[in-house]
């Protein structure tokens, strides 16, 4: 379908990244799966390439291009199924927390790192007994003289492995009324004593993403690594949550189109009783559904696609969009995988490392029960 929300450079780019990806990723996929992780100078090679951070200015290292240039590399790395190499977490997710609450001296330290990928960032929120409810967090952070001394734990922390920066969301004020005015964002370096990154957690899915738990005792950190103010953590959470939570409807929506496509050409290849599996009318119809649903989540993303670079306030309806694409994607991926029978429980087949992948879509970056709290919320209900 024909996308207003690129022109011509959005699209010479996009053939450069597929180059890329049909070189540097496609071929290792399987290999990364296996091992469970995404070998470290990955990051690098994206750097390399302008990959990583392309809205980031200039002066910091990046090309000083627009979402739309994100949003082409994480549909593509989605698309081939490479959904443990997430480029979209640490460029859009967490490098822009440095970017929009930096201080100038925070952001020559640490954002030109980002862009060439010598740095690989993780923001630290959750904990094993706090989810969704981030002012349940009980990590702290003690100002002790010109330093901050963190202790907690962490869990389900993305490129918990491969991180050299990690943002810890902590309370700086474990008194505060109400809780969630005593959060802070502190950046943390690998290395620093008292930092732990745990064992590499065991998922359903995504098997090659590096997700960790983490432990902070005793951890001394600079008072200077203070991103923006203390106690605005929450806030500043709050802000950047629409951009995670946009990221999560473009991957869903590309693992939707891209699980469809492999099972067209499946079901018209496959034979059963000496027709093709997608001439029986019940899976025509049924190939016909997904695909309408699919094309309702397209408009609907670039819509919002196109809302967010024209720097409008989105929270309402991408957690709308979080919360229905996210769920398309898994009704997709149920009869896509049925679709293909006995092979789609097969691991030679993608639709089955796609099917188990997909299934984690409504539940980070907030769940679908979540999303819908806050559009009621915001619906007045």
């Amino acid at each position: 379908m024909g996308r207003s929300l690129f022109g011509e450079e959005h699209e010479i780019f996009r053939d450069s990244f597929k180059k890329f990806l049909a070189k540097e990723v496609t071929p290792f996929i399987e290999k990364w799966e296996e091992d469970g992780i995404v070998p470290r100078e990955m990051w690098n090679r994206l750097g390399d390439n302008g990959f990583l951070c392309p809205w980031l200015d200039e002066k910091y290292g990046g090309s000083g291009a627009g979402f739309e240039y994100s949003a082409i590399i994480i549909e593509e790395l989605a698309y081939i199924g490479s959904h443990g190499l997430i480029a979209g977490l640490h460029s859009d997710i967490i490098v822009p927390y440095i970017y929009s609450f930096g201080n100038e001296e925070q952001k020559m330290k640490w954002l030109p790192g980002c862009a060439t990928g010598d740095i690989v960032t993780a923001i630290a929120m959750t904990e094993p007994g706090t989810g969704s409810d981030l002012a349940a967090i009980r990590t702290t952070a003690v100002k002790d003289g010109d330093s901050y001394v963190i202790n907690g734990p962490k869990t389900f922390i993305s490129n918990g492995i491969h991180c050299d920066l990690v943002i810890v969301v902590a309370k700086t004020d474990p008194h505060a009324d109400p809780p969630f005015k005593g959060i802070s964002l502190i950046c943390v370096e690998s290395g620093t004593p008292g930092f732990q990154k745990g064992r590499r957690l065991n998922k359903m899915g995504f098997h090659s993403q590096d997700t960790a738990e983490m432990n902070f005792e005793d951890c001394r950190v600079p008072a200077s690594n203070l991103l923006g103010k203390e106690g605005q953590g929450f806030y500043y959470l709050m802000q950047k949550l629409q951009a995670e939570r946009l990221v999560v409807c473009i991957m869903g929506q590309a693992m939707a189109e891209a699980m469809l496509d492999m099972t067209i050409k499946y079901c018209r290849e496959r034979t059963v009783f000496g027709k093709p599996i997608s001439s029986f009318q019940h899976n025509t119809f049924k190939i016909v559904e997904m695909a309408t649903e699919i094309e309702l989540g397209r408009t609907f993303l670039d819509s919002l696609l196109l809302d967010y670079c024209e720097k409008k306030d989105i929270v309402k309806r991408v957690s709308m969009g979080k919360a229905w694409i996210s769920e398309m994607a898994n009704r997709v991926a149920y009869d896509c995988l049925q679709l293909h029978g006995g092979y789609g429980y097969m691991e030679e087949y993608p639709i089955c490392r796609f099917a188990r992948d997909v299934r984690v879509i409504p539940i980070f970056a907030g769940t679908t029960e979540v999303m819908k709290v806050i559009v009621g919320r915001m619906m007045g209900l």
